[in-house]
């Protein structure tokens, strides 16, 4: 490692999400006397662009926060606001919170955004612009995906319906296309301007039905097209798909990650390309530990891929609340600092790490 922190939350969370001024949002799931919703400044190291030296403060500092009645399993910060968006069950409706100002240090729940036949669904996978005005895709189902600006709670946008299979994650590419992933594996691209219409990428290899499949979108460069950015897949399996989408007929490259066999934590599968590395990504979700790959050599062959970093810190930090090992439940890239990630594990326990740079490596 170059630089490692670690901070211990007071539950597990399965949520991480940068806001405003490099803050850090956390969010916890399952509690039965209220889950905690954090903003977190972090350590001042990570507050400069550039490598900084030995630094007197090295931890974590809890800025404000709020408890949600109901489990957090979605938080979105939302861009050019003082506002979060969260999601959990029991349904798919959708809470708003108000992070305060300087003068106060509590989160406050604002009016929750109903959905349409939102009792009986699934909790709501989301994603936040604010490229025309703040809004929020939403949606636990295909049929169900809708854009509900957040301040005003006008719906501005009803999917087409598609089929009823379960999302696992949506995103916006820009302000007018959508990329609707299912838990199936399968890929949609949907236009705000043409509700009536969705393209189907190519389908994932055939699999068990009780495989189930997550995505990770990257964010491109100033001036770059967001179509031409890369998707990603992972499989329960392991098995992770490239695919550009301006030929979605086509993978652009299939290989399998060195991961244990799925078991019960199926649900915090998690991919993410690195915002400030070419052709990286990183996988968690399967036990204890984060791995990086370099996928710039990878084909279409779908062999096994080789780690440039595995992350192991939150396996040797102890036995979760259940008396299992602790398993990482979600991570993030640091949006500035290329080899920086943030993770979070079920014992609660939240990690910040950079690795050296192996040579003729990311």
């Amino acid at each position: 490692y170059r630089d490692l922190h670690t901070f211990e939350l007071q539950a597990p969370t399965r949520l991480i999400e940068w806001a405003r001024e490099s803050r850090v949002c956390v969010a916890g799931y399952g509690q039965s006397d209220g889950n905690e919703i954090l903003q977190l400044i972090p350590p001042p190291t990570l507050l400069t662009k550039e490598t900084q030296g030995l630094c007197p403060e090295r931890d974590f500092k809890v800025e404000c926060g709020g408890f949600s009645e109901r489990a957090v399993y979605s938080l979105k910060y939302v861009p050019d606001t003082s506002l979060l968006v969260t999601s959990g069950p029991p349904d798919s409706s959708l809470q708003v919170w108000q992070v305060s100002a300087e003068d106060s240090d509590v989160i406050k729940s604002v009016s929750p955004i109903a959905t349409e036949n939102g009792t009986g669904q699934s909790w709501a996978r989301i994603a936040t612009i604010s490229a025309r005005a703040p809004w929020v895709l939403h949606g636990s189902r295909l049929d169900r995906v809708q854009i509900t600006e957040v301040e005003s709670r006008k719906s501005v946008y009803t999917a087409a319906s598609g089929g009823s299979e379960e999302l696992s994650g949506l995103a916006f590419l820009d302000c007018n296309t959508l990329l609707l992933c299912c838990a199936t594996g399968r890929l949609c691209l949907a236009d705000v301007r043409q509700p009536q219409n969705l393209v189907e990428a190519v389908p994932v290899p055939s699999a068990p039905c009780s495989e189930q499949w997550c995505m990770g979108t990257r964010h491109g460069a100033q001036g770059l097209e967001p179509s031409s950015q890369p998707v990603v897949r992972l499989s329960s399996r392991g098995l992770l798909t490239l695919t550009d989408l301006r030929k979605t007929s086509e993978f652009l490259a299939l290989a399998k990650a060195r991961v244990p066999s799925p078991g019960s934590g199926v649900e915090f599968l998690c991919v993410s390309w690195a915002p400030a590395l070419e052709g990286c990504l990183a996988v968690s979700g399967f036990d204890g530990t984060v791995h990086v790959y370099d996928t710039q050599s990878w084909d279409s062959s779908g062999r096994e891929a080789e780690p440039i970093f595995v992350h192991k810190g939150h396996a040797f930090g102890g036995a979760g609340g259940s008396g299992d090992p602790p398993l990482v439940t979600v991570h993030t890239w640091h949006l500035q600092k290329p080899r920086t990630l943030l993770s979070a594990a079920s014992d609660g326990s939240l990690h910040v790490w950079d690795w050296v740079q192996p040579c003729g490596k990311c």
